[in-house]
């Protein structure tokens, strides 16, 4: 098992991964807080790509590679991913008005 040191490139080879046979696929996520180090893992039982990192900027990345594995999981492997982003446009909750009176 390598690390793989390219974000980009950890990202692609598991998709790859994901849709060359999905049904035995796996996505694992691991953070351990005496080190700050979180790791990511997708594996066939045949190859294992893993990803490490210690930086914070990086859970933006992980949480849209969730969400890409999320729509693969979902509809399909065969599913266009160009569209996937990090927050959904369905997820942002209107901003409330403020508690004063009603006029």
């Amino acid at each position: 098992m390598v690390y793989i040191t390219s974000w980009d490139e950890f990202v692609e080879r598991s998709i790859q991964l994901f849709r060359a046979d999905p049904q035995s696929s796996r996505y694992v996520m691991k953070y351990r807080h005496c080190d700050g180090k979180l790791v990511l893992k997708v594996t066939d039982n045949r190859e294992c790509l893993k990803f490490k990192t210690d930086q914070a900027q990086d859970a933006r990345k992980m949480e849209k590679l969730n969400n890409i594995f999320f729509t693969l999981m979902t509809r399909g492997p065969d599913v266009d991913i160009s569209e996937v982003s990090g927050k959904e446009q369905s997820e942002v909750q209107p901003t409330k008005k403020g508690r004063g009176r009603k006029q």
